[in-house]
């Protein structure tokens, strides 16, 4: 009967939407963790998902903060310690949008 038929298409439609929330819920936020050990010319600050180097940044004699991500040639300058932070993760793929 066609009414049936979409009585269940709609009902697992529902289940499967349901599910995939479910899923987007029990997202892991990694852990990041931000240290600095001394250099020559300043700190160097390095960012870690648990014992995972992902990067370091430092601010250099413009003021601007450069990051380095590990395996990754980009060395861009950001305004600000924070930006220089979210572009290593963002480049780690580690990016968790804020889902609450």
């Amino acid at each position: 009967m066609i009414v049936q038929e979409e009585f269940d298409n709609q009902t697992s439609a529902q289940c499967e939407f349901e599910e995939y929330i479910d899923q987007l819920a029990e997202t892991i936020v990694p852990e990041i963790e931000i240290d600095s050990v001394p250099d020559e010319l300043g700190e160097l600050y390095r960012v870690w998902n648990s014992y995972h180097l992902l990067g370091t940044f430092y601010q250099n004699i413009e003021g601007k903060w450069v990051a380095q991500p590990c395996n990754s040639d980009d060395r861009p300058c950001c305004d600000t310690p924070e930006l220089a932070q979210l572009f290593i993760i963002a480049v780690n793929g580690l990016l968790v949008a804020d889902v609450a």
